[in-house]
């Protein structure tokens, strides 16, 4: 959400909330959000969760630079690719679900071996899905809603010590991380990064 905003060159302030402490569940942040689940925008019609939809928001009320192609085909094979790593690798991956599998039992070699199998998979999954595209960004000359999802996911997949034996995915990180609206986005470049 945040290189969508830096994209689209919207000031907007942080509230952070550390998952490691539980503080997504804490009752202020559940009477905006239900889900407890990050990122949430607040605008001025309400309050808006999970990031695909407010990626959209965005890209609708702020046409420009466009984050889905015009081509009808191009946006649903974007949004595909959005959604590998949006509903079907990052939320299995997540703190959540990797707690929840400690609590289970598993050796914590056995979770972060379930996180980088994961990761692994949606990776592979991006990587064929592109797989004849030669744009420098995912699906065209300019960034969009499938390299928004792209790079944060490869910070993870660092994370959990994927191999990442995608070259076109690493070319593609490379031509988003030239651009400040990624690089401003970065975890590390975040206040409360420690």
């Amino acid at each position: 959400m945040r290189i969508a905003l830096n994209l689209k060159r919207v000031a907007y302030g942080d509230v952070f909330h550390d998952l490691r402490r539980n503080e997504q569940n804490a009752p202020a942040f559940l009477a905006i959000n239900p889900q407890g689940l990050l990122p949430t925008l607040v605008v001025d019609a309400g309050v808006l969760t999970q990031s695909l939809a407010i990626c959209e928001y965005l890209d609708e009320i702020l046409p420009e630079p466009p984050l889905l192609p015009d081509d009808l085909y191009l946006r649903a094979r974007v949004r595909a690719f959005s959604q590998v790593i949006a509903c079907d690798t990052h939320p299995v991956q997540n703190l959540k679900i990797l707690n929840r599998l400690r609590a289970a039992g598993l050796s914590e070699e056995a979770v972060t071996d379930w996180a980088r199998t994961t990761i692994a998979e949606g990776l592979l999954a991006c990587a064929n899905l592109i797989a004849e595209r030669v744009d420098p960004f995912s699906f065209g000359n300019t960034p969009g809603l499938a390299d928004l999802c792209l790079v944060p996911q490869l910070v993870n997949a660092r994370r959990f010590g994927v191999d990442l034996v995608w070259p076109r995915l690493l070319e593609i990180e490379a031509q988003c991380l030239n651009l400040e609206a990624f690089n401003l986005a970065s975890p590390a470049r975040q206040p409360d990064a420690g």
